[in-house]
């Protein structure tokens, strides 16, 4: 008996320190979030991602009790963003808010990406956005197909604006091409606004852009939507065709929008951030901006988000594999 209580004592030392140590874990979580959490979104100010965000995360904090403070950090198609917060620690203190490039395609298109797409923790995916075929208010196209023959009475003369490479846009115009049998420049920036700015000015002449930035345009005669890239018309509207109508088979594209934390979040932190987001994408200033920006809602489980960001990566990687876009 003697020879055995140093041993029952270290076991007991060891209970007592795991004890003490998930204690900690669950006052940790059960505290959280108890200072601001920073949203790191890679995209300049102004472009629909970053909207988006900032009707989003301004509901999250009436759930959290903090404020998210968004910051904005662009390059490489999203990936400068989409590294810093995967190299960040796992607190549920610095989230993504991304467009999908970075954490869907752009492990296909870098060479030297510095971190792995599918490490990324989903938390939720906050909208969806319809893509729309826009272009400059003085090319000499009043239709798509009138489109069509231009670029291929001008084949390489025609330059497209996208968000970068890998972006929604830029692999929407490449599956356009290829269905269409056109050839177009592509003229990648870094995030929307800058994009549609180039637009406006005439330095570009078309983009596959979001409906939500470029619906007013439209309305206003700074630009011209041509058609939608969606299965069925938008009801904000209603004479646009879709690509499909216009006879352009198989052209469907939508952009949407995700919440992501860094690799080994803790379940229970990500579980707060997905019941904040689905609580503000469900309150009705929110959704009200959605109806008049023609954004439809996300909202749904981690587990969702995740599986819808696993099938759009590898729908996506295939255009990018068939158009033959290579790493660079």
């Amino acid at each position: 008996m003697l020879r055995r209580l140093p041993f029952i004592a270290v076991l007991g030392v060891i209970a007592a320190a795991a004890a003490v140590a998930t204690a900690i874990a669950q006052g940790g979580a059960a505290g959280y979030p108890d200072h601001p959490i920073r949203v790191i979104v890679p995209v300049p100010a102004g472009g629909g991602v970053d909207t988006i965000t900032r009707l989003v995360t301004g509901k999250m904090r009436d759930t959290l009790g903090q404020p998210l403070v968004i910051e904005n950090k662009a390059g490489v198609g999203g990936s400068v963003g989409a590294e810093a917060v995967f190299n960040s620690p796992p607190d549920g203190y610095t989230i993504l808010a991304s467009q999908p490039s970075p954490i869907t395609t752009n492990r296909f298109l870098y060479k030297s990406l510095n971190y792995d797409p599918t490490q990324l923790t989903p938390i939720a995916i906050m909208s969806h956005v319809p893509n729309v075929l826009l272009v400059r208010a003085g090319l000499p196209v009043k239709t798509v197909q009138e489109f069509i023959a231009y670029a291929k009475a001008n084949p390489g003369k025609l330059n497209y604006a996208s968000q970068g490479i890998g972006t929604t846009s830029h692999l929407t115009a490449e599956l356009f091409q290829a269905i269409t049998h056109t050839k177009l420049t592509h003229v990648p920036y870094k995030g929307t606004a800058p994009a549609v700015a180039d637009l406006l000015a005439g330095n570009v002449d078309l983009m596959f852009n979001e409906l939500a930035s470029s619906i007013e345009l439209h309305k206003a005669g700074r630009a011209v939507i041509l058609a939608v890239t969606t299965k069925q018309r938008v009801p904000a509207l209603p004479d646009i065709p879709t690509l499909e109508e216009a006879g352009v088979a198989g052209c469907v594209s939508d952009t949407w929008h995700a919440l992501t934390a860094p690799p080994k979040t803790p379940a229970d932190i990500v579980a707060k951030l997905n019941a904040a987001a689905n609580a503000a994408i469900q309150t009705p200033e929110v959704l009200d901006r959605f109806r008049q920006l023609s954004i439809s809602p996300g909202g749904g489980t981690p587990a969702e988000a995740g599986a819808f960001i696993k099938d759009e990566t590898t729908r996506w990687g295939e255009v990018i594999r068939e158009a033959g876009i290579k790493p660079e």
